[in-house]
């Protein structure tokens, strides 16, 4: 039985893990005050929770387990490192907290599951973080490839050409950890990767290579993946965190029978090539799409958002949910246990 939808009162969020990426959260909280409150925050280091304490107004807590007892929020927000999400994601389903879970969800295939299950049972909405979906740019390339612009997709190529230097992994001790964090196809090309199956379609296989060139880490700084679609597509994901001397790409383009498409900037923020066999509307909204970055973010966090709580209010479907955050799980997995194993893997895993 799932929770009732909340519509008379606003939709109070707490946020686990004040670290990185929980500023986007804070912010893109804020943007929605007359439908969503942030009531607490939580993190185990002191330092960090005093900040978010400071800037939110937000009682903080230095557990999960004390939020959940002491708390009211009806939603948990997990911006903590990949591998806490599942056990974190179980104890606020338990509690009766629907749960928004930062990318990658987990950094195993089966805590993927269990996430999905734990909430299942306990009848509360799992959402995963994918707020790159939401980028003008790309959505104006669904809209085209759900319109039949492209005719058939020949070939896709991905490329995150970002950096991390090693302050950045020494920076924290999970990061860079296989348990915890995952390498730069976990972690940093995430969503790169998520757009794989959410543009194109269902991945048939994957073939993968890993390397750890450069940082001291557990795993990988740089990888390369040759991807096959069902529908007979071809291409490549080519991710390294050792680009010099600063992030220089994160890019998609896209090769069809009557379009050729290629998005790029640092982060899937410009359109650099729009060409297609028809004329349509669309084609005028290029250079408003286009916007400029130095963040790998992106600004999709507050439509993220606006979704979550539409959703909870019983006003829509959540747009990214449990069930679709482990399709690009199962990928990341297939692309692992590929240069594990020196094998072709094929999808779906179960």
């Amino acid at each position: 039985m799932n929770l009732p939808p909340i519509s008379d009162r606003k939709i109070r969020f707490a946020l686990v893990g004040c670290g990185r990426i929980s500023k986007n959260h804070i912010a893109a909280l804020a943007q929605h005050a007359d439908r969503a409150e942030l009531t607490e925050v939580c993190d185990t280091n002191p330092e960090s929770l005093r900040s978010a304490m400071q800037a939110t107004g937000a009682q903080g807590y230095a557990s999960l387990t004390e939020l959940l007892q002491q708390g009211n929020a009806d939603v948990v927000v997990l911006a903590t490192p990949s591998g806490l999400h599942p056990w974190q994601a179980v104890e606020a389903a338990q509690a009766g907290r629907h749960v928004v879970s930062e990318k990658p969800m987990a950094t195993r295939w089966e805590d993927g599951k269990r996430m999905v299950k734990a909430c299942d049972e306990a009848g509360v909405r799992l959402f995963i973080v994918k707020q790159n979906r939401r980028n003008a740019t790309l959505q104006l390339v669904k809209k085209a490839i759900e319109s039949g612009r492209f005719g058939r997709i020949f070939m896709v190529t991905v490329n995150v050409f970002w950096t991390r230097p090693q302050e950045y992994y020494d920076a924290a001790r999970w990061r860079g950890k296989w348990e915890w964090d995952g390498g730069a196809f976990m972690n940093q090309a995430s969503h790169y990767v998520d757009l794989l199956d959410w543009l194109i379609g269902p991945v048939e296989s994957v073939y993968a290579y890993t390397a750890t060139l450069a940082r001291r880490i557990e795993a990988e700084d740089t990888g390369v993946a040759a991807v096959r679609w069902r529908h007979g597509a071809m291409g490549s994901i080519n991710v390294t965190m050792l680009t010099y001397p600063q992030n220089l790409e994160g890019s998609i383009t896209i090769l069809g029978e009557k379009g050729t498409v290629r998005v790029g900037g640092v982060a899937v923020n410009r359109i650099d090539e729009w060409k297609f066999a028809d004329e349509h509307p669309d084609d005028a909204k290029i250079r408003e799409a286009n916007y400029e970055t130095n963040s790998v973010y992106g600004f999709g966090h507050p439509l993220y958002y606006d979704n979550v709580i539409k959703t909870l209010r019983g006003e829509c479907e959540p747009e990214t949910d449990g069930r679709e955050g482990l399709q690009s799980l199962a990928l990341l997995t297939a692309i692992y246990r590929s240069a594990r194993d020196g094998i072709r893997v094929p999808l779906p895993l179960d």
